[in-house]
């Protein structure tokens, strides 16, 4: 074994846990820490994007899907958590006879420190969501702050953001798909308290297991 190895193994690394190569984002990471609160995000755009990207479902690489639309930028860094499909029973929680939009379940993340990158992992609790209905299926958008953080992170339930903030972020959400000419496909329905959103994130987690658990045995 070469000395730099020896030395790192040494140190404490469990080289049983090593990766050889990157795991898939939507597939290979763990979407849960400890608390039941508490996920990762995989950030997909952060609020300086003038560019819209999304994760290629199928090689994981993060793709252009779209230059803005129009001059509003993301208020927060957003992605989606690992292991989440918004599925027919994600759908059903959010609003009853709803189908999910069948994509990971999308998560906003509040912080005071600017995010500049994306394609990044973060571990964050869930303060509540923010419904919506894209092409009538429902999107929902987690909202959580960063773990740790002297600003945001004690905060326990959406009502204690400022309202600007939550106002802002749900015109974002009005407005990022509409284009001339064509109707918005867009439709905000309000926002959602902790437990609502926690309830989510687990309805998201057995979709995810149904669709993709299902197919690989």
């Amino acid at each position: 074994m070469p000395a730099k190895i020896k030395e790192t193994v040494a140190l404490g690394h469990d080289k049983k846990r090593f990766k050889q190569h990157r795991p898939h984002p939507w597939h290979g990471i763990e979407p849960m820490v400890e608390e039941p609160d508490t996920v990762r995000g995989f950030i997909e755009i952060t609020q300086y994007d003038r560019i819209k990207f999304e994760m290629d479902p199928v090689t994981g690489y993060l793709c252009v899907d779209r230059p803005q639309r129009n001059s509003s930028l993301p208020p927060n860094p957003y992605g989606f958590i690992p292991q989440t499909l918004c599925g027919k029973r994600t759908g059903d929680f959010m609003k009853p006879g709803t189908p999910g939009d069948n994509d990971a379940l999308d998560i906003v993340i509040l912080s005071e420190h600017e995010l500049t990158r994306a394609e990044v992992v973060l571990e964050v609790r869930i303060i509540g969501a923010i419904e919506t209905l894209d092409h009538n299926k429902a999107d929902p958008k987690i909202i959580a702050v960063l773990k740790g953080d002297l600003l945001w992170g004690e905060l326990e339930e959406l009502k204690d953001v400022p309202s600007s903030q939550v106002e802002r972020l749900e015109h974002y959400f009005r407005q990022y798909k509409v284009e001339k000419g064509h109707e918005n496909p867009v439709t905000v329905m309000g926002h959602c308290v902790r437990k609502k959103a926690i309830e989510l994130f687990s309805r998201s987690l057995e979709d995810y297991r149904e669709v993709f658990e299902t197919s690989t045995t």
